[in-house]
């Protein structure tokens, strides 16, 4: 800590749809499913050129508030998917590009004719120089034989795979009902539950679901913020921790911009739920925050952040106790990326 300034690792979102940031403030109904129509409604009226406009200044957002790295779990379109790279690189973010796979469901803008067209794609960014991860949308976007393929690209080229599971519990109930499974189960069966794996949400996983998830050496992505804004439930931070499952962070629909909050929710949240404090150390709380999301996006480097020791939030704290002062007491206008 030198001269008011504190340098740390950048914080990570690892999980991000960018354009959702337009729908903050906006009333969307009782529950998850009919916020969803209006994020539908959103989502049809993106345009390359809207993308690449609207995520420059959500990515720019994102470098004030702290994070230096966002996984973009996109499913927009092929065009809109280059323009948001090319957002990042001129927001000087870092940017792994989640490409959705999606069957059916959803819009039609949102689906490829085939896993073999899905496929394409990713390798057709990958060839223009991205940084690109495979991303089966969920079980409900994608079938078990689509599963199975993505899975074994995945191995194949050691690309990450990022896929949301167990979020609602209609989501299960329809896994269920259709595969005789729970989500997770059916990525273990299907081949997209493995070390590169970052499971998103994970919030109705029962013990048996994470149980499949240690041992394969995959992670969750937590979205404290987004899970709390649109009721999803309280993820299961205790099973989490006891299996040692790696944990990252995520903005997701980006209601919020900053890395702080979402931490402090997901130590709020173990509390609440296990009645003890500091379940989470502040050193394990700010990992999961940067190196956790690095991690699940396959970043070696990225950049750095600081802290300004002279923000008022932080005027008269001692220095050993600044970590602990910024997760549980600031805001991200203490940080510039």
């Amino acid at each position: 800590m030198t001269d008011g300034r504190h340098s740390l690792p950048g914080f990570v979102t690892a999980h991000s749809h960018a354009f959702q940031r337009a729908l903050r403030g906006r009333g969307a109904g009782g529950d998850f499913w009919a916020w969803r129509e209006s994020m539908l409604a959103e989502a049809a009226r993106q345009t390359p050129q809207i993308v690449r406009t609207e995520y420059e200044r959500v990515y720019r957002e994102m470098r004030d508030s702290g994070y230096t790295a966002v996984g973009e779990f996109h499913y927009l379109g092929l065009d809109e998917a280059s323009a948001a790279v090319d957002a990042a690189r001129a927001a000087g973010i870092e940017i792994v590009l989640l490409l959705a796979a999606y069957e059916r469901e959803g819009l039609e803008r949102f689906r490829q004719r085939s896993v073999t067209e899905y496929l394409d794609q990713v390798e057709g960014l990958r060839a223009r120089g991205a940084a690109v991860g495979v991303a089966p949308h969920s079980v409900r976007a994608c079938s078990a034989a689509w599963l199975t393929e993505i899975g074994r690209y995945a191995e194949q080229e050691g690309v990450v795979l990022h896929v949301h599971a167990d979020e609602q519990q209609r989501e299960v109930d329809e896994c269920l009902r259709e595969h005789g499974v729970r989500p997770i189960e059916l990525l273990a069966r299907t081949g997209c539950l493995t070390s590169t794996t970052t499971v998103v949400h994970a919030t109705h996983a029962v013990p048996a679901e994470l149980d499949l998830v240690a041992d394969a050496g995959a992670a969750v992505c937590l979205c404290p913020t987004t899970e709390a804004n649109l009721g999803d439930g309280f993820p299961p931070v205790e099973g989490l921790l006891g299996r040692r499952i790696r944990i990252a962070i995520g903005s997701d629909a980006n209601v919020r911009l900053d890395p702080l909050e979402e931490l402090r929710e997901l130590e709020g949240t173990a509390r609440r739920l296990t009645g003890r404090r500091e379940v989470i150390s502040v050193p394990e709380l700010l990992a999961i925050g940067s190196t956790g999301g690095a991690d699940t996006l396959g970043l070696g480097e990225w950049p750095d952040i600081e802290v300004d020791l002279d923000h008022p939030a932080l005027r008269g704290v001692a220095p050993e106790d600044v970590p602990a002062a910024l997760v549980f007491s600031c805001g991200a206008d203490v940080l510039a990326g």
